[in-house]
């Protein structure tokens, strides 16, 4: 066994300790934000809810899980992500693997457009009337089409189907297979980890979405979760039944809760699927960026 020196020691300790507050300092917003979910309105209002709960209630999430518009906006989010996530895969590999093969001619001139988007992005006005000439505005397509391909994902995949070996797709060839088949029955099963990352790097993109959809669409039928989050922080639209007095008085009196309930709901599915695909997301970085 290694013996490891006092340096060594002193910097593992260092560094064990960095990042345990560095932890620290990202969870603790979380707990604030998650305690004042679970208080009642008197609490926050007083302000003294800090990490943990004060006359702990669920009255915020009764009224979350009991709004239609943040139902909907969840749904439009969901389906955004699933949807968008599906398209960029494989818009992403349909690009990426002929650039990758040194058969395909004119691959260079690709890579080099697609660099560029990198380095030099549209701005927004002519994206807008781009959109709009498109017929893509007030329409999903337009959170799930412009950002089909990321050029940064593309370059990951690219490098990834590099270094498949030449023997494999050769075989492939010999047994008659067509280049579509061959992706779809070769290619593809050999890509799950890059896939999964890169699938993660879209998915929370999807998730996350805010600027496009503020933008683009102005029907608030079709708002993602995090514009409609938007709209109760910067606004206080809190709709409430007329009916239900309790609701009405806690929307009237302090809609924070609400709010901090509404900010949970929109985290926690993120952060309970991302554990799951870790181990693939490691994986797959450190496949496709190590060249032999």
């Amino acid at each position: 066994m290694k013996k490891i020196s006092a340096g060594q020691q002193t910097f593992n300790a260092f560094n064990l300790l960095f990042l345990s507050l560095l932890s620290l300092i990202m969870i603790l917003p979380f707990l604030n934000v998650l305690a004042q979910s679970l208080s009642d309105s008197t609490a926050i209002v007083a302000g003294k809810v800090v990490f943990t709960p004060v006359n702990f209630t669920w009255i915020n999430y009764q009224y979350v899980f009991g709004d239609a518009s943040i139902w909907r906006s969840f749904s439009v989010t969901v389906y955004i992500t699933i949807v968008g996530t599906i398209i960029n895969l494989l818009a992403t590999a349909s690009l990426a693997y002929p650039v990758s093969r040194q058969e395909y001619a004119g691959r260079k001139y690709i890579v080099i457009f697609v660099l560029i988007t990198m380095v030099f992005s549209a701005p927004l006005i002519p994206n807008f009337i781009l959109m709009k000439w498109l017929h893509l505005t007030n329409s999903l397509w337009a959170l799930l089409i412009p950002g089909a391909i990321s050029a940064f994902n593309f370059f990951v995949m690219r490098s990834f189907f590099m270094q498949l070996p030449n023997e494999i797709i050769d075989s492939g060839r010999m047994d008659g297979c067509s280049e579509m088949r061959m992706i779809w029955s070769i290619v593809l099963p050999l890509s799950k980890p890059v896939m999964a990352s890169l699938g993660i790097f879209y998915a929370v993109g999807h998730w996350n979405t805010y600027m496009n959809a503020l933008y683009y669409i102005n029907k608030p039928a079709l708002w993602p979760l995090q514009v409609k989050l938007r709209q109760l922080i910067m606004t206080d639209d809190i709709s409430v039944d007329p009916s239900s007095s309790q609701f009405s008085a806690l929307a009237h009196m302090d809609p924070e809760g609400i709010k901090m309930a509404t900010i949970i709901v929109a985290t926690i599915p993120i952060v309970i699927i991302y554990p799951f695909l870790q181990k693939h997301f490691v994986k797959g970085m450190m496949i496709g960026s190590i060249k032999s």
